[in-house]
């Protein structure tokens, strides 16, 4: 047997044996010689032999295709052997066994295994497959998307027609921004964030320091809205519907619904999404992308281009920290390598830890 799979098959037992021989002889002559004697011969042999009978266990590992093992041991007795001497032996043994066995099995498989394919076919494809993961990435053509029935520079010309009204408009809001002096943030973050928290506990500390507005962005209700306004601080709702971002034509209509901000901030909290509010200026001066420690430290690396346009990235709700699996160092590590510029604060707004930091950044900008 193999010693290390233990495949093949085995001789367990030894195969020892003891002979005990005596053969006494009674000669009776009868014979006739040259010289005439009739001799007669009379030979008695007689053979004690005391010896063991070891039992020989064979045993057949059968490997079936998922890797199940199954042992069958077959009980052998060793040949009684008549030698005429006194011997200790060790015999090798090979056995050839050809059984039928009836197996009943169940097994639970899990199997993995490699195509090669080749594709043909009469349509443009807008994304790569990886056929060894089963991945397919939609993102890799010049517009960086995929829609069906368009082809890339179809959406490119879209887009560049969208973007370009808008930022016409973001342009108009940035020169009145400028003349009345106001610090814009766009303040972007994924759903849950604790966006409107952070910026409640801001407004509070900032009370009597600097004025501020707010125009907060979801797709339906007045919550958060009605939530800055608890704090005394001006607010416009806009609610986009099926719209997944604001844009600059919803900020500029906004503006009209507030009073004069003079020398203040005005923080424009965008729809929970790190995908589409990237791509819209709003007019503002920086964007502060905001980041929970419950989302994950691979933020950043999963949505790029919001990470690569913000200025400012704020760790928030790191008094749970405590409570939950994130690696700060790497997310910023992360960041860092979407954005060597982008900036980073630790933030609790329920326990004001970093809140003096945030203060500062915002006295600055």
């Amino acid at each position: 047997m193999c010693s290390v799979c233990g495949c093949g098959q085995a001789r367990i037992a030894g195969h020892e044996e003891d002979h005990d021989h005596a053969h006494p002889h009674a000669h009776d002559h009868e014979h006739e010689h040259e010289h005439g004697y009739p001799h007669t011969h009379e030979a008695q042999h007689h053979h004690d032999h005391e010896q063991s009978a070891p039992r020989t266990l064979i045993v057949h590992h059968h490997y079936h295709h998922q890797g199940d093992v199954h042992h069958h041991y077959h009980g052998v007795r060793a040949p009684v052997g008549a030698e005429d001497h006194e011997h200790h032996h060790d015999h090798p043994h090979d056995h050839h066994h050809d059984h039928a066995h009836p197996h009943h099995h169940s097994h639970a498989h899990d199997h993995e295994h490699p195509h090669d394919h080749s594709h043909s076919h009469d349509h443009d494809h807008d994304h790569d497959h990886d056929h060894q993961q089963g991945d397919l990435h939609y993102g890799k053509g010049e517009a960086g998307l995929s829609v069906p029935g368009m082809g890339q520079r179809q959406l490119i010309a879209i887009e560049m027609d969208v973007l370009a009204k808008n930022n016409a408009l973001a342009a108009h809001n940035r020169e009145h921004f400028d003349e009345a002096a106001q610090l814009v943030l766009n303040l972007v973050s994924s759903p849950g964030s604790g966006k409107t928290t952070l910026l409640c506990e801001t407004l509070r500390q900032l009370a009597d320091k600097r004025p501020c507005a707010v125009i907060e962005g979801d797709q339906q209700t007045s919550a958060d809205a009605d939530r800055i306004r608890a704090t005394g601080v001006p607010a416009v709702q806009i609610n986009t519907g099926k719209g997944c971002h604001l844009d600059a034509k919803m900020v500029h209509d906004a503006c009209h619904q507030l009073p004069a901000n003079e020398g203040g901030i005005l923080f424009i909290e965008n729809v929970g999404n790190l995908v589409c509010p990237a791509s819209f200026d709003l007019g503002e001066k920086y964007k502060v992308a905001i980041l929970s420690v419950t989302e994950g430290e691979e933020k950043p690396l999963k949505y790029p281009d919001m990470f690569a346009a913000a200025q400012l990235m704020v760790i928030n709700k790191i008094d749970l920290l405590p409570y939950v699996s994130f690696d700060v160092a790497r997310c910023i590590e992360n960041a860092k390598r979407v954005n060597p510029y982008i900036q980073v604060i630790q933030v609790s707004a329920t326990t004001g830890e970093g809140m003096d930091a945030w203060l500062n950044w915002l006295a600055t900008a």
